[in-house]
């Protein structure tokens, strides 16, 4: 899983530049409309709503574009049409991709992301076709300097989380629970004062593909074009690229 939390905090540093631009902004709006119109807009009975608006509160969204949105999604005010959609495919080096996207005009989107994909050396595939290689997990890395092990070990454990791996390679604890569990997870570690870099629910590849060189490269840059299409909400992939190898290509 270490190619995987690479990119998620390579896209978490990201993003919090990006906030500057206002492209994250965006892209969280959408996810509290979406998550809002699937569920309801009380936070407290839709998780997703909750886990939307976590994440766009922690990018010091303002709570008044917050409220906007979810009145959006409810149906309280007027708002445009948001569909989801995921599309799968291959990248270089036989990696596999996930992309998920909400968007307004799917046909538009469907045409810039097969354009991306095959202008980075990749193809889309059908549905179905890399899905599998994936699990819907929650997720949460933690910095090693911020917590000792056995405290981490112990409050995860009774918080009903799944996985715990010491990545020595990144210098960080990940910790894996049910999506289902994410919330409850999540609240344990915030009440006990435990400060993670990474909290989400997130696709985590079964297996992971090495890769090195110019095929790094290649991989990096197209995770990077998906990421900047407006409608990209997150992109999942199952490469593994070696920390020396990230350091001079990310």
């Amino acid at each position: 899983m270490s190619g995987h939390s690479r990119w998620a905090n390579i896209k978490h540093k990201k993003a919090k530049s990006d906030v500057k631009k206002g492209k994250v902004f965006t892209k969280l709006i959408k996810e509290v409309i979406v998550a809002a119109k699937m569920g309801g807009g009380d936070p407290d009975g839709n998780p997703r709503l909750r886990a939307a608006v976590d994440k766009a509160k922690a990018s010091n969204v303002p709570s008044d574009n917050i409220d906007r949105a979810i009145k959006k999604g409810a149906g309280e005010m007027d708002g445009i049409n948001y569909e989801e959609h995921v599309y799968e495919g291959y990248g270089p080096g036989g990696i596999a991709v996930l992309v998920s996207v909400t968007t307004d005009n799917k046909n538009r989107t469907a045409s810039d992301v097969r354009h991306i994909f095959t202008k980075g050396g990749g193809r889309l595939g059908e549905s179905g076709s890399v899905a599998w290689m994936f699990e819907k997990k929650g997720m949460f890395t933690f910095d090693m300097d911020s917590v000792s092990e056995d405290k981490l070990m112990d409050v995860a454990v009774d918080a009903g989380a799944e996985d715990i791996i010491t990545n020595n390679e990144d210098k960080v604890f990940e910790v894996y629970s049910a999506a289902s569990d994410f919330h409850k997870v999540k609240e344990v570690f915030d009440s006990k004062g435990l400060k993670y870099t990474l909290a989400e629910i997130s696709m985590i590849p079964k297996n992971t593909i090495r890769v090195e060189g110019k095929t790094a490269e290649h991989v990096l840059r197209l995770m990077e074009e998906l990421e900047e299409q407006d409608d990209v909400q997150d992109v999942y992939a199952n490469f593994d690229i070696p920390k020396e190898e990230m350091e001079k290509v990310a």
